[in-house]
């Protein structure tokens, strides 16, 4: 971890934030797996997208799991849309509304983005079924 960075509040903040939605056995592997070459991209995201972006106050976790599921669906990145849909345990959005962010993907990104992300997420689901990490619609 970058010294600068490892002291800032944002950063600190950021790794609270990271730890509560992604968990900490994610952020755990990815801090383990991080090089001297990839070290100063952990330490960005940590600190400008989740203390940053994902700390503000103004939207609940739940709505920015959404907003972010929708976006990396509309850009295709199925690695982060997995991830993001396995983080709504700890987010609190449902699979309502991930179904209803993906009908949104559909509408103004695509059908085709949203049918592939739509994949994803039922096998995310399935997973997170088989595993007993699922929340049922009401988040219990």
């Amino acid at each position: 971890m970058a010294d600068a960075q490892a002291g800032s509040d944002r950063y600190r903040q950021g790794m609270l934030t990271r730890r509560r939605v992604l968990g900490d056995s994610h952020v755990d592997r990815a801090q383990a797996a991080a090089t001297a070459f990839d070290r100063p991209f952990q330490d960005l995201i940590t600190e400008a997208a989740w203390g940053t972006v994902w700390s503000r106050p103004t939207w609940t976790l739940r709505e920015r799991s959404m907003v972010t599921i929708a976006l990396l669906a509309a850009l295709g990145q199925d690695e982060e849309v997995a991830m993001h849909v396995r983080a709504t345990v700890n987010t609190g959005a449902t699979r309502e509304d991930i179904r209803e962010a993906l009908l949104h993907v559909a509408i103004y990104a695509g059908v085709p983005a949203a049918n592939h992300a739509i994949k994803i997420a039922k096998r995310v689901f399935e997973e997170m079924d088989a595993a007993g990490t699922a929340k049922d619609e009401t988040g219990r």
